[in-house]
């Protein structure tokens, strides 16, 4: 029979006793280093702390104490009460790397952990990864592996953000998992996210201790409602546009902070004050106004041309002071229509302040009888010629009637201004047998 003869258990117990080194190699070596690259974007801070894995029994190897390097990152570093926040969880660099000289293949590795949150919100982020590893050689180092999760922002403040115990699942001949734990929980802090309550106003505020100085100068500028112990960027501003004058202070534990800006760009306007990474209406104050006065002298054989540019009026014209309106039918009614009259504004104040048009209409009166004023609707429209610093938005379409209705307006900003023009598709609503002749109302636009 020769080898036929072989008892199969036999040879399935020699193949077992040759895979046992593989098994444990792979439980071990994934705690130890993981799979999958760092996914793009994220952005949390490498940490480093100690932690202890557990090999499976089967595999007959000691635990391994060392250092793992790892990061969280999350998609929004701001949010508000009731946001649900996405947690990515890194392991850069494990404790160990294979044991082994025995090359691990692709894909077996799943693994899982826990981020522990601090600060203004406690508990912890369940995160899993995808199972997908590159192979592995034997006694080579492995990639990093990611775990996301998500949570609910559930109380406002600063929210600190851990990386915790994590476990990996092995799925090759058999499963098997290898856990790992944090020695000296919680772990270094790697992230944080700044809540807010959803329907807390934002009443942040700031004071400059002058509002003018030349190129160079440095102003002080103090802040107050601030969110405590928050990284604030002072920042000038030109216009809309923020300069390359920056600052930071740190907001004390009642949220206010003090500190100084040097202003050396001679086109800043004014300064602001912000939280996160760039400028939100919801994390800033400001701007202050702030005027640089250049008394740079003037060199020899030299003159210096000034000129000043005076800021104008808010003002409108229309193209015309009537519409006439489509006929309709003594015994149907229905909507008489017309185009409004075009209405052109131009703003050249140069100042901070947005505008508003409105417009409101009497009854409509005639031969023996009267059109209600709320039977008139319109449906606006608005353009804003190019190079404007503001944008024209139109109003809502609906009824005008005698208590008014919007046409167009512009918001408030830091600098606003341009030329505009209004239109509107005009719809008289005339009731049936109403009675024939011609009915006029006013309607009376009003610029602010």
């Amino acid at each position: 029979m020769g080898s036929k003869g072989r008892s199969p258990w036999r040879s399935r117990g020699s193949r077992r006793r040759r895979l046992v080194p593989l098994l444990g190699a792979a439980a071990l070596a994934v705690t130890a280093n993981g799979a999958l690259a760092c996914p793009a974007g994220a952005a949390g801070t490498d940490v480093d702390y100690a932690t202890h894995c557990i090999p499976p029994a089967i595999a007959g190897l000691p635990p391994i104490d060392g250092t793992t390097t790892a990061n969280v990152s999350v998609d929004k570093e701001n949010a508000k009460v009731g946001d649900t926040v996405t947690v990515t969880y890194t392991v850069v660099k494990p404790a160990a790397g294979n044991p082994t000289d025995l090359a691990l293949p692709a894909d077996i590795m799943t693994p899982t952990g826990k981020v522990t949150l601090g600060g203004a919100q406690s508990g912890d982020v369940t995160v899993t990864g995808p199972k997908k590893n590159d192979p592995v050689p034997g006694k080579g180092a492995f990639p990093s592996f990611s775990m996301t999760g998500t949570f609910t922002v559930t109380h406002a403040g600063t929210i600190t953000l851990s990386p915790g115990d994590y476990n990996i699942h092995t799925s090759y001949i058999m499963e098997l998992d290898t856990p790992c734990t944090v020695t000296n929980p919680p772990a270094p802090v790697s992230e944080s996210v700044t809540a807010t309550d959803a329907t807390q106003p934002n009443t942040r505020a700031i004071s400059l201790g002058s509002a003018s100085g030349k190129p160079g100068d440095s102003v002080t500028v103090t802040g107050s409602d601030f969110t405590p112990g928050a990284t604030v960027t002072l920042a000038g501003r030109s216009g809309a546009a923020q300069t390359a004058d920056t600052a930071t202070v740190t907001a004390s534990s009642t949220g206010t902070f003090s500190g100084s800006l040097t202003v050396n760009d001679k086109t800043t306007t004014g300064i602001v004050a912000y939280e996160g990474s760039a400028w939100s209406d919801g994390k800033g104050a400001g701007p202050a106004a702030y005027t640089v006065v250049d008394d740079t002298p003037v060199p020899a054989g030299s003159q210096k041309l000034t000129t000043t540019v005076k800021a104008g009026t808010l003002s409108m014209s229309q193209a015309g002071d009537a519409v006439s309106l489509s006929a309709v039918d003594f015994g149907r009614g229905g909507a008489s229509t017309g185009s409004l009259r075009t209405v052109t504004v131009k703003d050249f104040r140069g100042g901070p302040a947005g505008w508003s048009l409105t417009g409101k209409v009497t009854d409509f009166t005639g031969p023996g009888a009267r059109i209600d004023a709320g039977k008139l609707s319109w449906t606006p429209a608005c353009a804003t010629k190019a190079g404007s610093p503001s944008t024209c938005q139109a109003g809502s379409a609906g009824t005008v009637g005698s208590s008014g209705a919007t046409l167009a307006s512009t918001p408030d900003s830091t600098l606003t201004g341009g030329e505009f023009t209004a239109d509107a598709r005009l719809s008289l609503d005339v009731p049936a047998f109403t009675p024939p002749g011609t009915y006029s109302g006013v309607l009376t636009l009003t610029l602010t």
